[in-house]
This record gives C-alpha cells, sequence and structure tokens, in this order.
C-alpha cells in the first residue's frame, strides 16, 4: 500500500521559511516522478513543483520560481519543499504526489499540509 505522508507546515509571517516534507513508502520511491501541488479555498489546485527520479530536473510554477526548491533524498525515500520569501498568496494546502512508471500519472497523493502566511 503506497502512502506518502507530508509534515512541515504551520503558520508564518511574510518574507518568512517552511520546509515541507513528504516521506513515501510502498512503492519503489527511487524511480518516481515526485510533485508538490497547493490548493487554495475557492481556487483549482496548482501544480507547483516537480522532481525527476533522479533528481536532475526540476520544474516550478511561474509563481513560485526563484523562491521554492524542490529537492530529494532516494535513500530517506523523502521529497521536501523550501519555500522562502513566503507569500500571504502561498496560503494553502499543500499536497505531494508521486507517479510512477509507466503512466507517470500522479496517482498517488498524500493527505495535505496546511501554510499559512500572515500579512
Amino acid at each position: 500500500q503506497v502512502q506518502l505522508v507530508a509534515s512541515g507546515g504551520g503558520v508564518v509571517q511574510t518574507g518568512g521559511s517552511l520546509r515541507l516534507s513528504c516521506a513515501a513508502s510502498g512503492m519503489p520511491f527511487s524511480t518516481a516522478f515526485m510533485a508538490w501541488f497547493r490548493q487554495a479555498p475557492g481556487k483549482e489546485r496548482e501544480k507547483v513543483a516537480t522532481i525527476h527520479w533522479r533528481g536532475g530536473t526540476t520544474t516550478y510554477a511561474d509563481s513560485v520560481k526563484g523562491r521554492f526548491t524542490i529537492s530529494r533524498d532516494n535513500s530517506k525515500n523523502t521529497v521536501y519543499l523550501q519555500m522562502n520569501s513566503l507569500k500571504p498568496e502561498d496560503t494553502a494546502v499543500y499536497f505531494c504526489a508521486a507517479a510512477q512508471p509507466p503512466s507517470y500519472n500522479y496517482d498517488f497523493w498524500g493527505q495535505g499540509t496546511q501554510v499559512t502566511v500572515s500579512s
């Protein structure tokens, strides 16, 4: 059974930082594409960042480029999202997701962790 457990959310002031973690189990983590999504109240889910299974290729939403960094540690089956220079508009529930070969669809999701940025 695949499990993705996200943690690290919280309340931070504008300009602050948080690091989210997502620990995976029950799947071959080293071959999975991993991603962070977020969803704010009343808004559609947004893909924030992705990372290739080798870790060398990453992508970011324009809204977070230069502020967020996705990384992974395959030895710990964990993916991270370092969030700096946080803004109130970053407030959302953040979810990690995994995509496995051969489809590479994001079929596996964590439970979400709340990030609140106060102004």
